[in-house]
């Protein structure tokens, strides 16, 4: 393969150079490669491989055809490879274009649909490239501050000599992490890789020269054919992938949850089984209560798969409901009791529900939700009690392939969507998080989820599984750190679960009142991503517990992945982990073909794990459910989730690809809360954005429309429609929103606003352009409060005032715990709630330390 002669060199000073490197250089992004080394050894290896003679004889045969130097077919075939490890369709590699030399940034696409358009694409990147060669490229680097190659890949046009190690040992270029090129060889031409074992192993670089080599052949076969469908892995690969990466595989009971709960029932029925408070009841009484509201379900006409709502607190007869809805063959569909009418109702209708089970003081807004709805009854759980003295097992046959409940999401129309789950993916859940948590016998499982969060389902059922105890955790409780851990201790829980930014507040309150939880074992972590940081403080001060890190979907029955920990792991990153058993996930691109290992892609769900879709809603289910290219007649779930996998079988998070994010756990989509928006009076345009702060991220809301409304009266108005932890901490109104050249709105400009700006509303300490406030704190109680709401809220406390609003400002349930923990307890979470105006709450803190003389602020409060 042959290259263009070299002109003499020159340095260059042609404006048109200039012109072309400066465009290129200012594209932006940088191709990088995955790194796949499992024992890094700092030195460069060399990969040879043979090009079969009729490969090369049918390249030289297309150059001829096409009119390019052979060197082009193999840079679109390079440029291929490369957009299949770096998940994107513009790429970058660094161009040799003078023996020696510095590799040139060479921009490519593989946007053209054919081999032949992609050949010819990559034809006209080099020859511009080497039309300016001989500009000093370097300079116009430094003069726009860039301090790195674009690519951590090249690519040398020049054949070489052949032979093993005539290279090697001699170093890549700066930045270079592989280098791919030909040799002339008495056998013909090599496929010649230099790399640094550092990023890849031998066995990585020889998967790389594969992917190069089925490119040529697949180009060379059918030039005109379409490229992007084409897979470039090898057969080897495709299975290890499917097979080696797969969840184990475990032969699980042919019966489901509440039937193994019968089990126990028959084993132990006097053993105490689930508590709340002062309140106990055995097996034997949560299952005579339970068999009394399949009863009272099965008068009232439900049949398999009816969809039951349960709209009640989470207390002892909220777990009897739910075991009934299953024993009478229904659909458990949870409702919190305290969601807006018009969300209760919009949950009711799309679900096809025709009965409600509730209690006495869950109706208020429940009621107004059935008025809406003809057709759709109410049933009391004490109701469903006394209407049969004498219960006994319904005995109706449910099997595993049967839907067992809906949960509903965030959804991006403006509707929630309900995720239809069957009891097969349920039943492999509750197993999975038995044998990686080790719950058994006797194990006390604390359940602290709210009813709308999926994972609430095993927290209340996998030690009744187990034949362990659950203890119900209320949600009062919660919100008050040191009474969670009293609660925690004094319950004996072995198990428990929390989404990072709670477990943080946990932590932080053990390390400033050390306690000792003698009976804890595990913590499951999961609903956002676990920090490297918070893994090292927890094992710092916690050493004999573990953390599970737990990752899934509602969609696939909850969580599919599983990290145990034992220790601060010593990767970057605290990964995803396994999949658990039965569950199969795959890193694809955006046909579903399989990526190369360690390459970035879509990560999606195969298995048992996976539900039907969602209910009455035949368009979104069609986008995000498919059929499994890999086995005919079974069901995959497209995630959206972006992930890569890592040496040694582990799943690494990546991010969302489109506008969901988690907030506190719950999952959210932007364009939910968007459209919610756009029905509050007087807007008229809106947007969300996420700002991400140290600790945490919130929702933060920018509006245009006349006139603006204060923060308190948008919350009223959107709280008619979402649920409080939809609505964003802060609203901004503005002129108009910031725009992308095709007339969009900029997310990306948005997203860095709300993190400049941190989630403070109007009536913060300082003005739009984040000036400081005429009304600063004035008393020391005032000082000290700012500088605590400044450490949780994650913003300059130059910017508190002392009449904002701690809730306006970002503060959320969560962060008042924090904030209540940094100030020693002096103030509870209900004072916080009811004097949230700084000078209010300090008046308040004065008083408290006026009749507790000997409180003394904390110095990491100051």
């Amino acid at each position: 393969m042959t290259v263009e002669p070299s002109a003499p060199t020159v340095r260059s000073c042609d404006p048109e150079d200039a012109a072309f490197w400066r465009s290129v250089l200012d594209a932006g992004g940088a191709t990088t490669l995955p790194r796949w080394s499992p024992m890094p050894v700092p030195v460069v290896a060399e990969h040879e491989a043979v090009i079969p003679e009729d490969t090369m004889t049918a390249v030289h045969r297309l150059a001829h055809e096409l009119a390019v130097p052979a060197c082009s077919v193999l840079l679109a075939a390079h440029a291929k490879v490369l957009a299949a490890l770096s998940g994107e369709h513009e790429v970058t590699t660094g161009y040799l274009a003078e023996p020696g030399g510095r590799p040139l940034p060479c921009r490519l696409t593989t946007d053209p649909p054919s081999w032949e358009a992609l050949i010819r694409e990559a034809r006209r990147g080099e020859t511009e490239l080497l039309a300016h060669r001989h500009f000093p490229v370097g300079d116009l680097e430094r003069e726009l501050g860039l301090t790195g190659p674009l690519s951590e890949a090249s690519f040398d046009p020049l054949p070489g000599t052949g032979g093993a190690g005539s290279d090697r040992g001699r170093e890549l270029p700066a930045g270079t992490v592989l280098q791919v090129g030909t040799a002339r060889h008495d056998h013909g031409t090599l496929l010649r890789l230099r790399y640094r074992r550092d990023a890849l192993d031998d066995r990585y670089a020889a998967r790389v020269a594969g992917y190069h080599l089925a490119a040529l052949a697949l180009m060379t076969a059918a030039p005109s054919a379409p490229h992007e469908r084409q897979n470039l892995l090898s057969a080897l690969e495709i299975r290890f992938q499917l097979d080696a990466l797969a969840g184990p595989r475990r032969e699980l009971p042919r019966r489901c949850v509440h039937e193994l709960f019968e089990q126990r029932v028959q084993d132990h029925g006097n053993a105490v089984a689930i508590v709340q408070g002062a309140r106990r009841w055995t097996y034997a009484e949560l299952d005579e209560r339970a068999d009394k509201v399949a009863r009272a379900l099965l008068t009232r006409g439900t049949g398999r798969e009816d969809v039951v709502a349960v709209v009640t607190e989470r207390n002892l007869d909220w777990a009897a409901a739910v075991l009934g809805v299953f024993k009478a063959g229904g659909v458990y569909l949870p409702v919190e009791p305290h969601f807006p009418a018009d969300r209760i109702a919009t949950t009711l209708s799309r679900a096809g529900c025709r009965l409600v089970l509730t209690e006495r003081g869950s109706t208020t807004t429940l009621s107004q939700a059935v008025d809406t709805l003809p057709g759709v009854r109410t049933l009391l759980i004490e109701t469903a009690y006394e209407e049969t003295r004498t219960a006994e097992n319904p005995g109706v046959d449910v099997s595993l392939d049967q839907l067992a409940y809906i949960y509903f999401t965030s959804g991006s129309t403006g509707e929630p969507k309900g995720a239809m789950c069957e009891h097969a993916g349920m039943l492999n859940h509750i197993h999975a998080k038995i044998d990686d948590l080790r719950i058994g016998e006797g194990q006390v499982v604390a359940q602290t989820a709210p009813q709308c969060f999926d994972i609430s389902l095993w927290q209340l059922l996998a030690a009744l599984v187990a034949g362990g105890r659950t203890l119900l955790v209320p949600q009062e409780v919660i919100w008050d750190v040191p009474r969670y851990v009293d609660t925690i201790a004094d319950g004996r829980v072995n198990v428990l679960q929390a989404v990072p930014s709670y477990l943080d507040a946990v932590l932080s309150f053990l390390e400033r009142c050390p306690r000792d939880l003698p009976d804890l074992r595990c913590v499951s972590v999961t609903g956002e991503a676990l920090k490297k940081e918070l893994v090292e403080r927890w094992f710092s001060a916690q050493p004999g517990i573990r953390l599970v890190n737990a990752y899934g979907l509602t969609e696939t029955s909850d969580d599919t992945n599983h990290e145990v920990l034992d220790g601060v792991p010593d990767t970057a990153r605290i990964p995803l982990g396994r999949p658990v058993n039965n569950v199969r996930v795959r890193v694809v691109d955006d046909n579903l073909s399989l990526v190369p290992l360690g390459a970035p892609g879509e990560i999606v769900f195969a298995g048992v794990c996976v539900g039907r879709g969602y209910v009455n809603d035949p368009e979104r289910t069609r986008r995000s459910f498919t059929t499994d290219p890999y086995r005919a007649g079974e069901r995959l779930y497209r995630s959206g989730d972006y992930g890569r996998w890592l040496p040694g079988g582990k799943l690494d998070f990546l991010g969302r690809r489109d506008g969901q994010v988690k907030i506190h756990g719950f999952r959210i989509e932007i364009e939910d809360v968007e459209n919610a928006l756009l029905k509050v009076p007087g807007v008229h345009t809106g947007a969300v954005a996420v700002a991400r702060g140290e600790r945490d991220r919130r929702l933060v809301a920018f509006c245009c429309g006349e006139p603006p409304l204060t923060d308190s009266a948008m919350r009223d108005q959107l709280g008619r429609w979402l649920p409080a932890y939809m609505i964003p901490a802060a609203f901004h109104w503005r002129g108009d929103l910031p725009l992308t050249g095709n007339g969009k709105v900029d997310r990306k400009a948005l997203d860095s606003l709300a993190t400049a700006l941190d989630g403070t509303g109007p009536a913060g300490a300082c003005d739009a352009d984040g000036a400081e406030s005429d009304e600063a704190p004035r008393t020391p109680a005032e000082q000290r409060l700012a500088a605590a709401w400044a450490a949780v809220l994650g913003i300059p406390r130059s910017r508190i005032g002392r009449h904002d609003h701690f809730f306006d400002n970002g503060g959320t349930s969560l962060t008042a715990v924090q904030l209540a923990i940094r100030l020693d307890r002096v103030l509870t979470l209900k004072d916080l709630t009811r004097h949230p105006v700084l000078a209010e709450l300090a008046r308040l803190l004065d008083a408290k330390a006026a009749s507790s003389p000997t409180v003394e602020p904390s110095p990491e409060a100051m």
